[in-house]
């Protein structure tokens, strides 16, 4: 349960706000590729599922499990996939979920301030809010390096939205959205007080209620909804 008025907002974008349309397995495989692991390979099948698994990490946490802790691998992986996921962005192959835009105008109306999350490196993270035009839509925007390293499932970064914006009093006016397991045990494990969970993305209704999920959404675009029912008590 919330207490009060949900103040600060923080969304993930992948998945949530912006539409993934198979861009993070696409960029995945190329980087890959590059060191020497071949699409329909036994090993190339077991990391995507992985990837898959994992939506919503840290994308350099998931690549040093890939390889097993070797960081030079890991780095290099990890580069090539922002370097892909960029260019594809920039071919014009990202989008906004449909409403999502107008949910967090909506929102900022309301009072409530927005922080924009993810698990890419900043680069990346500003490609993408260029190419869409949304670089001023949020108040804030953060990536796992802005919030000292650790990506979800930890809370570090719905916390550091709470400590940079000072949106809030207390972690129940915390309210999460997110697509992936990894969105809604961020959002537990800093005790917001809705974590809810998007069905516009990488994981289904059961994933995100067993991660947590106090609410599964058809999309974001309903979420100023079930805050204002929410905090009317209904």
């Amino acid at each position: 349960m919330t207490s009060g008025k949900t103040t600060l907002v923080v969304l993930d974008m992948a998945g949530t706000t912006v539409a993934d349309d198979g861009l993070v397995e696409e960029a995945f495989t190329a980087a890959v590729q590059e060191l020497g692991v071949a699409p329909g390979t036994a090993r190339h099948t077991e990391q995507l599922a992985h990837v898959r698994a994992t939506m919503g990490e840290s994308k350099i946490s998931v690549f040093r499990h890939l390889f097993a802790g070797d960081e030079e691998p890991a780095q290099r992986a990890n580069a090539a996939f922002e370097s892909v996921y960029g260019r594809l962005v920039a071919d014009g192959r990202c989008e906004p979920v449909p409403g999502a835009r107008e949910a967090v105008e909506q929102l900022r109306r309301e009072g409530r301030t927005v922080v924009l999350t993810t698990g890419f490196a900043r680069v990346t993270q500003d490609a993408i809010l260029t190419a869409l035009g949304w670089t001023d839509l949020a108040d804030l925007t953060l990536c796992p390096a802005d919030a000292g390293g650790r990506g979800r499932p930890y809370p570090d970064m719905v916390l550091t939205a709470l400590l940079r914006t000072r949106a809030a009093d207390d972690v129940r006016q915390v309210a999460v959205a997110g697509d992936t397991s990894y969105d809604m045990r961020s959002g537990t494990r800093a005790g917001a007080g809705v974590v809810a969970g998007v069905l516009t993305g990488a994981h289904d209704e059961a994933a995100l209620l067993a991660a947590g999920a106090t609410h599964v959404l058809g999309s974001v675009a309903e979420l100023p909804g079930i805050l204002a029912r929410a905090e009317a008590g209904r």
